[in-house]
């Protein structure tokens, strides 16, 4: 078989920029292809599949239901939607009709309502939700999260998250003590987080995650929970879901890899730290370019390299060279979040130490005035 990036002309990359979408996210197991495989060439009962399916992954995650979804992003909206639609039938194929007149504020924390990609008031307002922040951009408390509360709000959403303000803003279990004493449903979305069972165990009603992220299934997401939710979020499938429908392949798929997640062993900081040092050492001995170990701003057990440029003495902004190693002949992408304070981090989890070193010499070839390699 050719070449898929001859054929289409394609870059090779090297994602040093962590599981992103813009990249394609993850690399699934063999095991998991060949379940897609599987799911692609053979028929179901979709109902059914979706049903069985969903019971067998709250089975292994000790949760009352669960479902697997197109999307993280597609989990929102139809948890959104879900919350506000519940039973009513005419609401299920009318929900952007009219004014709703039935409770649809969601209210998140200031500091959460981020882009990821794209708005999470883009994905609240697809579900029909009218998003109502509460606090401050940061600040927000448990107090500052009930007062926003009203006999309008149909869920408080939590956005856990390394894109999120993490100063003075309130936990997933106070979040939840809050959503129980307004009697009103938690939804918590966690993309990107590598616990798959502790948030439902702080409290909330539904819990949605990326399937191709910290899992490396398939594109998928999967929105796990409390079982009459859940069942909320699968009614959606004939209302606003219905335009973001998973595959039959993508059920399957997630649903093994969330089975071999569960087992496999895991990659711990420390072993990441490991793997960069050389990396690291290699940079430091660069003029203007100092490196270090960070660790993971959302608390996960993810170490990552910073790469600092001192602008002054390498003669090129940070963007620059951000923009130069995008548009090589290899296109290595880095966590770009803090460019414009002149850092930027490497995610070594997908990268392997020979692509850490084609970075290191493309670093260094850039800074000589070398075309990149």
């Amino acid at each position: 078989m050719s070449s898929i990036y001859e054929k289409y002309g394609l870059k090779q990359v090297i994602n040093a920029s962590g599981r992103m979408t813009i990249l394609g996210v993850s690399t699934p197991a063999a095991d998991v292809v060949d379940t897609v495989k599987y799911g692609l060439n053979h028929y179901f009962e979709i109902k059914d599949l979706v049903n069985k399916t969903g019971a067998y992954i709250a089975s292994l995650l000790g949760c009352e239901d669960a479902v697997v979804v197109s999307c993280a992003s597609a989990g929102i909206a139809q948890s959104v939607a879900a919350v506000i639609v519940k039973d009513d039938d005419w609401l299920l194929e009318n929900l952007h009709a009219a004014p709703l007149v039935v409770p649809h504020d969601i209210v998140v924390p200031k500091g959460h309502n981020v882009n990821f990609g794209a708005p999470v008031g883009t994905m609240v307002a697809m579900g029909g939700g009218r998003l109502v922040e509460a606090g401050y951009a940061n600040e927000c408390s448990a107090d500052q999260l009930s007062a926003a509360v009203t006999p309008q709000t149909a869920a408080i959403l939590y956005i856990k998250s390394h894109h999120c303000v993490q100063k003075s803003h309130l936990s997933v279990e106070q979040a939840a003590v809050v959503a129980r004493k307004h009697g009103v449903p938690l939804i918590v979305d966690a993309a990107a987080e590598e616990d798959l069972q502790c948030y439902y165990q702080y409290g909330a009603d539904l819990v949605i995650y990326s399937g191709a992220k910290a899992i490396e299934g398939p594109t998928s997401g999967l929105v796990m929970g409390r079982k009459q939710h859940v069942e909320w979020v699968k009614r959606q499938s004939m209302g606003i879901g219905r335009a973001m429908k998973v595959g039959k392949e993508g059920i399957l798929g997630l649903t093994q890899a969330i089975e071999n997640y569960l087992v496999q062993e895991k990659v711990s900081g420390a072993q990441m730290v490991e793997k960069m040092t050389p990396f690291i050492d290699n940079l430091n001995s660069l003029n203007g370019i100092s490196a270090r170990v960070v660790w993971d701003a959302a608390g996960r057990d993810i170490a990552r390299a910073e790469i600092h440029f001192d602008e002054a003495v390498i003669g090129h902004t940070t963007g620059d060279v951000v923009q130069a190693l995008k548009t090589g002949e290899i296109a290595i992408y880095f966590r770009g979040y803090k460019a414009n304070e002149g850092i930027v981090e490497v995610d070594v989890r997908s990268v392997t130490a020979d692509q850490l070193n084609t970075i290191f010499v493309c670093i260094k070839a850039l800074l000589s005035g070398e075309k990149n390699a």
